[in-house]
């Protein structure tokens, strides 16, 4: 590993414009993010089908990616999220990639790093405890208690925190409520952190935070509360990207960490706005497949950042696909051909979804030790019977090296100068928009409100909320709001269960089918695996 601040020299920048953590992790100074630039490189998506609760290896292939791009003599950098402690003792594990594609150092990464996610929870807590200390004092702003939607966050998967009561106990222990938590990564000061282009624009979008409404449906907001201010300071140090480095030195930028089936599912806007101006690619990494995080980077995040997708790079695994088909498991009497056959479908929607925004994209095959030649020809033959280019990535096994001839096609790709074109516009009705989303890119039939949406569309409407985009919060593991509809799903209809209001942020939350927004941990958490030995030395971690 290179000390950061050689990194930091190789990008251009000085020890005036970097707060050193350390010998291998320093932040990025807000000023020296938004310097304006000369000349902005090229901004490389990576996607992929619709995952196995394991992942499909988006992370793994991102980072993988730049190092390809800088083994072929071009400047990259690559942005990712920050992983959440929830996935790390939960089912999937770090978030930092993995074999010998991981940015470094891997174990800070994965286990809390410069403390950003630490910081949003603060301030989001800060926020939901002025929220019950006000009512407890007086109620001045007049919140109709019921309608108080600020829940508290914390960044771990616990199920039992979903629904609680708040304000039990004595006179002078609160006013009782029901209240709950979601996950940290969940949080709209999350959401905002990603989105904000500077101080000013956090302290503007942390105001709009809609805490809850009056007696008679008036928004009461952060700015109401005055904890713009406060919370502002919290997330002082949290507003500057992380910059760190690969296993083979490519600059790296680690910041923000929202999920993608129930927020942005992207790095920062300002993380990415810098790698634009001091690479000649950069490449990010938006959460699950291209119905999520996918489409929310074309409909959101690009629109706000002002960004164009040169190349899109759909992910996809041999063992994925196969889930999709219908294996299941080892002992399955489905053949491995014919389950793959049926899964390739599920990829073939995902092909249509990045065409609809207007790129054609590359599918990266993450290649296993296990998958057969007979297996990746049959992915091959598909791709190019559908139009678009494919490379093999054995970067988890080689490195860079096994991401050179993606790292070329990508290259080709993002001379061609494509040109992004969104599902929908912002000045569409808002459940025209959520049809757009599901008929488009889910490849739905249709939606249904249920009551709750209903009442709440009007109010959107009502407080002229109508523009803001759509945030769908969904499954990742199908193309629908069922987890159980795998491969291509037809015929199908979604439900919107009901629709949230992130001011701050910008967006519209729309909840659909099952989803939740505080996961649990599994029979078998990874936490059970992780050991810490008498010399400080980390093990069980992946």
């Amino acid at each position: 590993m290179f000390e950061i601040s050689q990194i930091a020299t190789g990008l251009g920048l000085t020890y005036d414009d970097i707060e050193q953590y350390g010998k291998w992790k320093a932040k990025i100074k807000v000023d020296s993010v938004f310097r304006p630039a000369s000349k902005r490189g090229k901004l490389v998506l990576i996607t992929a089908i619709n995952p196995t609760p394991s992942g499909e290896g988006k992370t793994v292939t991102a980072i993988g990616l730049s190092m390809g791009l800088n083994l072929l003599g071009k400047k990259a950098i690559v942005c990712v999220r920050q992983p959440s402690l929830g996935p790390v003792f939960g089912v999937k594990g770090g978030a930092a990639g993995g074999g010998k594609s991981t940015v470094e150092p891997m174990q800070e990464i994965n286990l809390r790093f410069t403390g950003d996610i630490d910081a949003v929870g603060a301030s989001h807590n800060l926020l939901a405890a002025m929220v019950d200390n006000h009512i407890f004092q007086g109620n001045e702003l007049d919140y109709e208690i019921h309608s108080v939607n600020l829940r508290r966050v914390v960044d771990m998967n616990d199920r039992a925190l979903r629904k609680i009561l708040v304000g039990l106990g004595g006179k002078g222990d609160g006013v009782p409520r029901e209240a709950g938590f979601v996950i940290t990564a969940a949080s709209e000061v999350m959401a905002v952190l990603c989105m904000s282009l500077g101080y000013a624009d956090l302290k503007r979008r942390l105001s709009r935070i809609i805490t809850g409404y009056t007696n008679d449906s008036k928004p009461i907001t952060a700015g109401d509360l005055r904890a713009t201010g406060s919370m502002a300071a919290i997330l002082k140090d949290a507003l500057k990207p992380n910059l760190v480095q690969t296993a083979e030195g490519t600059p790296a930028l680690i910041h923000g960490g929202p999920f993608g089936n129930i927020a942005l599912g992207t790095c920062s806007l300002s993380s990415t706005t810098f790698g634009l101006a001091h690479s000649e690619f950069t490449v990010v990494e938006a959460g699950f497949g291209s119905d999520l995080g996918g489409e929310k980077f074309f409909d959101i995040v690009s629109r706000v950042g002002g960004f164009n997708v040169d190349c899109a790079v759909i992910v996809a695994s041999i063992k994925a696909l196969e889930y999709h088909g219908g294996l299941r498991n080892e002992n399955q009497t489905t053949s491995r051909i014919s389950a793959l056959q049926t899964g390739l479908e599920n990829l073939g929607k995902h092909i249509e979804n990045i065409q609809n925004f207007g790129v054609q994209p590359i599918v990266c095959i993450n290649r296993f030790p296990t998958d057969s030649d007979d297996e990746v020809r049959m992915v091959e033959d598909f791709c190019r019977n559908s139009g678009v280019d494919s490379a093999i990535s054995t970067t988890f096994e080689n490195g860079g090296k096994g991401c050179k001839d993606l790292a070329e096609k990508v290259i080709a790709a993002c001379a061609k100068g494509y040109q992004n074109t969104p599902v929908y516009s912002f000045e569409e009705p808002v459940e025209d928009k959520i049809e757009k989303i599901i008929t488009k890119i889910y490849g739905g039939d249709g939606t249904e409100f249920e009551a709750d949406a209903v009442k709440s569309l009007k109010l959107i409407e009502k407080l002229g909320f109508s523009n803001l985009p759509i945030c769908m919060a969904k499954t990742p593991l199908s193309l629908s709001d069922d987890p159980k509809k795998l491969g291509r799903p037809r015929k199908f209809v979604c439900t919107v269960r009901r629709l949230e209001i992130a001011a701050g942020a910008g967006y519209i939350i729309a909840h659909l089918g099952d989803i939740v927004s505080m996961p649990g941990l599994p029979e078998r958490p990874a936490a059970e695996k992780i050991e810490l030995d008498d010399s400080g030395n980390i093990s069980g971690l992946y």
